[in-house]
């Protein structure tokens, strides 16, 4: 009760945060439904299937970390003297974090069953009634505990990652991230298993990987090597957003590239997995491009490709408005002591750089290394 009268008092870009973490919570709901319907017109087909509930996990880790951003920026996740007199204390955060998340992600799944079924054509009454009956199995049988199962898969898995977010806050910082080197490894790991893997097997060319033409009839290791240089583009963000912090602070700074490089330092592991996971998006979008298949996703794979820019786009823009808001209070001070505006939005201007000379660059290489491992 106390997390929704929170929820409640909360003001726009707050509300409007969480109706964006509800609509990505529709979307993997809404793909767990359809893998679900596939599955049940065509229980022969059970391998087919669990491929397709697996791809679900990207969009589903996309929403996860929208979900962590989220909660950090939430009004509640603050301290604040009254919470703590009622018993709602620091250690608790996390438990309001988690009902709040939990809150929106099961709206968002409770929209993804009206669609569903109104798409299916089970509710009628409303524009666009059995629109997709062929492709959502209309008219076949649809477990029920099995829907509602997968329906909570997406509010259960953003509640846990909130919580456990908001409590990796109350961890002290170490001088600098350590994720850099291992998430090398993977890339390099990544790459020697799709390009070790081999020519595509007689399966494989049957079309075996529920993706577009001609990315279905990639091998098992190229997928495989797929993940793993993704996960490494994402382990490797907080080291290099440190790094870039290093380099504009770097040879004798003034105060202006002295305030940016600092920043980013301090906000290298809070800002530097969203923006890589935002990266690997583009890279990912720009191999699809280069390898053919950009414009035959689907609609399936289309929604699926737009929750997970929506997840990490709003990832990043959350991480950014939080860090603007809680440096707030010493930007007043600094212009209070005569510090111009318009120093200060340079400042802003040398961070945003200093991001994309690093991450853009980033996307092209994360790009040419999926296209190089589907090509081997």
């Amino acid at each position: 009760m106390l997390a929704l009268r929170l929820a409640r008092g909360s003001d726009p870009a707050a509300l409007a945060r969480r109706l964006l973490l509800a609509s990505a919570a529709a979307g993997v709901g809404f793909l767990l439904l359809s893998a679900l319907a596939r599955a049940a017109a065509h229980p022969e087909d059970g391998r087919l299937a669990g491929l397709r509930l697996l791809w679900c996990l990207v969009p589903l880790a996309a929403t996860a970390q929208l979900a962590v951003a989220v909660a950090r920026a939430d009004p509640a996740a603050r301290p604040r003297s009254g919470l703590d007199t009622a018993g709602h204390g620091p250690a608790r955060t996390p438990v309001l974090a988690a009902i709040s998340t939990a809150v929106a992600g099961l709206l968002g799944s409770a929209l993804a069953l009206l669609v569903f079924l109104h798409l299916r054509g089970d509710l009628s009454g409303l524009p666009f009634d059995g629109a997709a009956t062929g492709p959502l199995n209309g008219g076949g049988s649809l477990p029920l505990g099995a829907a509602l199962t997968l329906l909570a898969v997406a509010p259960a898995t953003a509640a846990g990652a909130s919580a456990l977010g908001l409590r990796g806050t109350a961890v002290a910082a170490m001088p600098a991230p350590a994720g850099l080197p291992w998430g090398t490894a993977l890339i390099a790991g990544g790459l020697a298993l799709g390009t070790l893997t081999g020519e595509p097997t007689a399966e494989a060319a049957d079309g075996w990987l529920p993706l577009p033409d001609p990315l279905d009839t990639m091998p098992f290791g190229v997928v495989g090597g797929w993940l793993l240089i993704a996960a490494g583009v994402v382990l490797t963000g907080p080291g290099l957003v440190y790094l870039a912090g290093q380099a504009l602070s770097a040879h004798r700074p003034g105060a202006l590239r002295l305030l940016a490089g600092r920043g980013l330092t301090e906000e290298a592991r809070r800002l530097g997995r969203p923006v890589a996971a935002l990266t690997v998006t583009v890279g990912a979008v720009l191999a699809a491009g280069e390898l053919g298949a950009l414009g035959d996703f689907g609609l399936f794979g289309t929604l699926g490709l737009t929750v997970v820019a929506a997840g990490t786009l709003g990832s990043v823009l959350t991480v950014a408005e939080q860090i603007r808001a809680e440096r707030r209070p010493a930007m007043t001070s600094l212009v209070r002591v005569g510090t111009g505006r318009r120093a200060l939005r340079l400042v802003v201007a040398a961070r945003c750089a200093a991001l994309v000379a690093v991450f853009g660059p980033l996307a092209w290489l994360t790009a040419e290394l999926l296209t190089l491992a589907a090509r081997h």
